[in-house]
C-alpha cells in the first residue's frame, strides 16, 4: 500500500474547545489525528458508535466521567447527533475537558443546541489545499480542473473521485440526514447552481433557470451553504451617490465541485476559466482570513448599469483597504483595470491589485 504524501496545513488549533467545520474531504479528520494524537476520539461515522449513542446519549457522559479532568476529546461528525452537545456542555463546566467538535454541516447544530456552547467554543474552518500547503506540487491548471480537496488531490483518478464525491455528498450528507424531502429535485438543482459560481446572486434568476419556486431555491441554497459546499460574499458599500449592487456573490468552496455536479471534468475552456480562477482566489482569501486573520472583513463592489464597473474583492483591515480584480486573460489590457480605476481616491485604499494569467 502506497502511503499518501503528508502536506502541512496552515490551520492552527486555538486554545480551549472549538468547533471545526469544513466540507467533506477537506482533511479535517487527518488534521485532527495529527494534531491531537493522544485525544479520546469518538467518530460518529462509525455505525456502531453512532447507534449506541443514538439509543443512549448518556453513554457519552459515562465515558467522559472515566477520564482525567482536563482531557481532550475529539467528537467527529458531531452534526449527526447534536443532542450530545448537552453532555459536552456539562463536562466542559464540571471537568474542564477540552472538546474538539468536528463537522461537515452546521445545519442541525444551528437548530439544535449550538447556542449552549456560545462563548465557550470558538469556530474554525478547514479549506481545500492552498498553494502554500502544496508547495512545489501546486499546479494551477490541475486546481482549476479538479479542485484541491485533499480527498481528490491525492486520488489516483481525480475525475472518478470527484464524481464519487458528488454521490457521497447526496447520499451521506443530504439523504442520510434527511435535509430535503425531494432528493432528486435537489440533485437537479446543483448543476444549475454551478452556473452561478462567481456570480452576483439573484434568487429570481436562479429560480427561473432551475424551474422551481423562489422559496424552494431559498431552501436549497440554505442547505448548500449549511453543508459548506458554497459560501456567499456580501457587497461592500462605498459611495452613497452611486447605485451599487447590494446582492451577495456566490462561490463554491472548491473549483472541482461546480464542474463535477455538471459532469464536465475535461480541461476548462476560456468561457469557464474566468469564474474558476475568481472562485479559487475567493477560496484562498477566505482561508487566509480564517487561518491568519489577515483582514477584518471583505466583500465585492459593483455598480448597476450602464457603467458595469466592478471590483471582485475589497478587503479591509482597520482603516486600510485593498482592492483586487481577477482576470483569466493571458495578456493585460487597460480595460481589465477599469473597476480598480473607478475606485479613484477612495479613503483608506492602500493597494490595487490585478490578478491575471500573464505568461
Amino acid at each position: 500500500m502506497v502511503s499518501k504524501k503528508v502536506y502541512p496545513r496552515l490551520l492552527e488549533p486555538p486554545e480551549g474547545s472549538f468547533f471545526l467545520f469544513g466540507a467533506r474531504g477537506t482533511g479535517k479528520s487527518t488534521w485532527l489525528k495529527a494534531t491531537f494524537p493522544r485525544a479520546m476520539r469518538i467518530d460518529l461515522l462509525d455505525l456502531q458508535v453512532y447507534q449506541d449513542l443514538l439509543a443512549d446519549p448518556g453513554l457519552l457522559g459515562r465515558k467522559l466521567r472515566a477520564l482525567t479532568p482536563g482531557s481532550t476529546i475529539v467528537l467527529d461528525e458531531i452534526q449527526r447527533l447534536p443532542v450530545l452537545l448537552n453532555e459536552v456542555h456539562r463536562f466542559m463546566e464540571e471537568q474542564g475537558h477540552r472538546f474538539v467538535l468536528c463537522g461537515s454541516s452546521a445545519r442541525k447544530l444551528k437548530k439544535q443546541g449550538t447556542n449552549l456552547l456560545a462563548g465557550r467554543a470558538v469556530r474554525r474552518f478547514m479549506f481545500p489545499f492552498l498553494p502554500a500547503e502544496l508547495g512545489g506540487d501546486f499546479d494551477l491548471e490541475e486546481v482549476l480542473r479538479y479542485g484541491a480537496l485533499p480527498v481528490v488531490w491525492q486520488a489516483a483518478d481525480k475525475a472518478d473521485t470527484l464524481a464519487a464525491y458528488v454521490q457521497m455528498y447526496l447520499k451521506e450528507e443530504i439523504q442520510a440526514e434527511a435535509l430535503v424531502r425531494n432528493l432528486p429535485g435537489f440533485a437537479r438543482f446543483l448543476p444549475v447552481l454551478a452556473l452561478f459560481h462567481a456570480q452576483v446572486l439573484n434568487l429570481s434568476s436562479l429560480a427561473r433557470d432551475a424551474g422551481v419556486a423562489r422559496t424552494t431555491v431559498q431552501g436549497y441554497l440554505e442547505i448548500a451553504e449549511d453543508t459548506l459546499i458554497i459560501f456567499k460574499l456580501p457587497s461592500f458599500p462605498l459611495k452613497e451617490k452611486v447605485r451599487e449592487r447590494k446582492h451577495p456573490k456566490l462561490y463554491w468552496v472548491d473549483p472541482g465541485l461546480p464542474r463535477a455536479v455538471r459532469g464536465a471534468l475535461g480541461p476548462p475552456g476560456p468561457e469557464e476559466k474566468g469564474a474558476l480562477l475568481e472562485g479559487w482566489v475567493a477560496v484562498v482569501l477566505r482561508a487566509y482570513k480564517e487561518y491568519r486573520k489577515l483582514f477584518d472583513d471583505w466583500g465585492h463592489w459593483s455598480v448597476n448599469l450602464p457603467s458595469r464597473k466592478k471590483v471582485d474583492f475589497l478587503l479591509r483591515r482597520g482603516e486600510e483597504k485593498v482592492a483586487i480584480e481577477v482576470k483569466s486573460a493571458d495578456r493585460f489590457q487597460k480595460s481589465h483595470a477599469s473597476g480598480l480605476r473607478a475606485l479613484g481616491d477612495l479613503p483608506g485604499l492602500a493597494r490595487k491589485i490585478l490578478v491575471y494569467l500573464g505568461r
